[in-house]
């Protein structure tokens, strides 16, 4: 059994060493990092630390592929505008969570928007991830 895979039991502490511990640590985001990203409307990724990846799969729905584990971090998120271009009246809201340890489900809407568009609306946000 090499040193990486080796667990010691100690005073009734069950300890695991090498290499296997120090990978577990590295994939969790260490206390005190922020993550950021600004998305427009199509998906687009304008501006991003520790966000790799945006995948818009519908009508306003998206996953963000973060580049650590985010799943004991706090996730916010707010419409926002893309450089001025989202003229769109009416309340927006947004859904943030976590769907993978590396993945951030985000859904935008516009519950109050004119007949016949549906809730689920694109619409540009910033998320903000805080461990």
């Amino acid at each position: 059994m090499t040193a990486a895979a080796s667990a010691l039991v100690a005073g009734g502490v069950f300890t695991v060493s090498g290499a296997a511990a120090q990978e577990a640590s590295a994939q969790r985001a260490a206390a005190g990092t922020t993550f950021y990203a600004k998305v427009a409307a199509n998906g687009a990724l304008l501006a991003a630390s520790g966000i790799g990846h945006v995948n818009k799969f519908g009508q306003g729905r998206y996953n963000l592929t973060t580049n650590t584990d985010i799943t004991r971090c706090a996730r916010t998120g707010t419409i926002n505008t893309d450089g001025g271009d989202d003229p769109r009246p009416g309340s927006t809201s947004i859904l943030v969570g976590a769907v993978s340890p590396r993945t951030l489900f985000v859904r935008t809407a516009t519950p109050s928007g004119p007949h016949p568009r549906t809730v689920d609306d694109d619409r540009p946000f910033s998320v903000h991830i805080s461990c």
